[in-house]
């Protein structure tokens, strides 16, 4: 059984409480995760060209009030 096999069997014994318990861990580690790579890839440059292009759309008047 892989790990994220017996994970899946753990999570499914869970009573009502401890999985929404579960899922808010679970909700918040995501998000950590999510900022930590944002994080990664702003400091690597890797979003730089899309910033760029951005910017030079805002500046041309390419874009429009929400």
């Amino acid at each position: 059984m892989s790990t994220v096999e017996a994970i899946e069997e753990a999570v499914e014994q869970l009573g009502k409480h401890d999985l929404a318990a579960f899922r808010e861990w679970f909700h918040t580690f995501e998000a950590a995760e999510w900022d930590a790579q944002i994080e990664r890839d702003l400091s690597s440059g890797k979003l730089d060209s899309l910033a760029d292009e951005a910017i030079a759309e805002f500046r041309s008047g390419k874009t429009r009030k929400l």
